[in-house]
C-alpha cells in the first residue's frame, strides 16, 4: 500500500498543480508568508484522493476483519475535515468554526468506540482526552505546515513509525492505513521540497493530522495502557513540541495565539544560521529519533519505559527551552532573517531552472 499510494499521489500532484494554476488557486505572498511568488494550493486534494482510492480498493479486495463500518467512519470524517480545510484555503473560515468542526469529528469517532483507554472505568474522562488528542494533533500538523516539506515529511516519518509498531504487534488495519498514509505523503513530498512547487494547504494538513491522531488512538500492543497511550505522544513529539513552543512564547510576549507567524521551530533554526533545507532536515532527524524511541518504548518493560519516557520529555523540554530563547520577536529581526534566507534560496533555484528549462507558455 505504501508503494501504490505513493505512486498515485506522485502522479496526481502535477495534475493538481495544473488545475490550481489555471483556476488561480494560489497562495500569494504577503504578511507572515515566506514565499516570494504565488504557489499553487490543492496538494492536499491529491493526498486525500490517493489515500482514499488505495484504501477503498484494498478494503474491497480484502475486507478488514473489523468490518467496513469503522473504516468508513474514519475515512469519512478525515475527508470531511479535508473539505473543511479546502474551503478554508479557498474562502477562509474562522478559527473557532474550524476548531468546532474538529471537535465534532472527534466526537464522531466516539460513536464507533474509537477512544483513548487511559483510566480504569474512565468513561467521560477518556472521552474528553480523546477529543483533546484528536483536535490537538489535527491542529498541530496544521501549525507545522510552515516551511516547505516539513509537515508532509514529518507525517510520513510518523506514519512509518506507526506502521512498524503495528506490524510487530499484528495490527493489520492500523499498519495498512499507516503505510498508505506514509506513501501519500512521500508522493507529495517530491513536489513540496524547498522551494515548493505546490502546497498541501489546510486540506492536506488537517487530513494528515486527523488520520495520524486516529492511528495513534487505535495503536495497541502488549503493555500497560499508560505506556500504550504514551507511545503515540513520543512518535508525534515534534508537532506537539512545535505547538507547545509557539503557544508558550506567544503568551509570554503577548502575541495573538490564533494568528500566523514566523516563530515556529523551523523559523528559529533558520534564524540561528541554518538554511531552509537544513532546518527541515534537522527536524526530520528529530522526528526519526522520536519514531525510533516510540518503537523502543513499545517493546520495554514498564519501569524501563517510564525511565526512557522521562529522558524523552527532558530532551524535548531542553530543545524547546533553547530555541525558545531565540529572539524572533525582537523588532521583527528574526522574521527578516527567515524571509531573506527563503528568498535567497528560492532565487538560486529559479536561476538554475531558467538556465536549463525553457519558459512554459500559459497553457503548458
Amino acid at each position: 500500500m505504501l508503494v501504490t499510494s505513493g505512486l498515485l499521489s506522485w502522479l496526481l500532484v502535477p495534475l493538481a498543480i495544473r488545475v490550481a494554476t489555471r483556476r488561480q488557486v494560489l497562495d500569494r505572498p504577503g504578511g507572515y508568508k515566506l514565499q516570494a511568488d504565488p504557489v499553487p494550493y490543492l496538494g492536499g486534494v491529491a493526498i486525500v484522493v490517493a489515500f482514499a482510492a488505495v484504501v477503498l480498493v484494498a478494503a474491497l479486495v480484502r475486507p478488514p476483519v473489523s468490518g467496513f463500518a469503522e473504516l468508513a467512519v474514519i475515512l469519512g470524517l478525515g475527508v470531511g475535515l479535508a473539505v473543511v480545510g479546502l474551503i478554508d484555503d479557498l474562502r477562509g473560515l474562522g478559527p473557532f468554526l474550524r476548531l468546532g468542526l474538529q471537535v465534532a469529528a472527534a466526537a464522531g469517532l466516539l460513536a464507533t468506540d474509537i477512544v483513548v483507554r487511559l483510566v480504569d472505568g474512565g468513561g467521560p474522562i477518556d472521552m474528553v482526552i480523546t477529543v483533546l488528542w484528536i483536535a490537538g494533533i489535527t491542529n498541530a500538523f496544521n501549525l507545522l505546515d510552515n516551511m516547505d516539506g516539513l509537515s508532509a515529511g514529518t507525517a510520513m516519518i510518523a506514519a512509518l513509525s506507526f506502521f512498524l509498531i503495528a506490524a510487530l504487534n499484528g495490527q493489520f488495519l492500523v499498519g495498512a492505513l499507516s503505510a498508505a498514509l506514509a506513501g501519500c505523503a512521500l508522493g507529495f513530498l517530491r513536489h513540496n521540497f524547498h522551494p515548493a512547487r505546490i502546497y498541501m494547504g489546510d486540506a492536506g494538513s488537517l487530513f494528515l493530522g486527523f488520520m495520524l491522531a486516529v492511528l495513534g488512538v487505535k495503536l495497541r500492543f502488549d503493555a500497560p495502557r499508560q505506556i500504550t497511550a504514551f507511545v503515540p505522544i513520543v512518535v508525534l513529539g515534534l508537532p506537539i513540541l512545535d505547538t507547545a513552543l509557539v503557544t508558550v512564547q506567544r503568551l509570554r510576549h503577548g502575541r495573538n495565539l490564533l494568528s500566523g507567524g514566523r516563530d515556529h521551530l523551523s523559523h528559529r533554526l533558520v534564524f540561528v544560521g541554518l538554511t531552509v533545507p537544513r532546518a527541515v532536515r534537522s527536524l526530520y532527524l528529530l522526528a526519526v529519533m522520536l519514531g525510533w524511541l516510540g518503537l523502543v518504548v513499545s517493546r520495554l518493560d514498564i519501569t524501563t519505559a517510564y525511565l526512557l519516557l522521562g529522558f524523552v520529555i527532558a530532551g524535548l523540554g531542553a530543545i524547546g527551552f533553547l530555541l525558545g530563547r531565540v529572539p524572533v520577536y525582537s523588532n521583527s529581526h528574526g522574521a527578516k532573517v527567515v524571509l531573506q534566507e527563503v528568498e535567497r534560496s528560492a532565487g538560486d533555484y529559479a536561476h538554475e531552472r531558467r538556465s536549463v528549462v525553457a519558459p512554459l507558455g500559459p497553457d503548458d
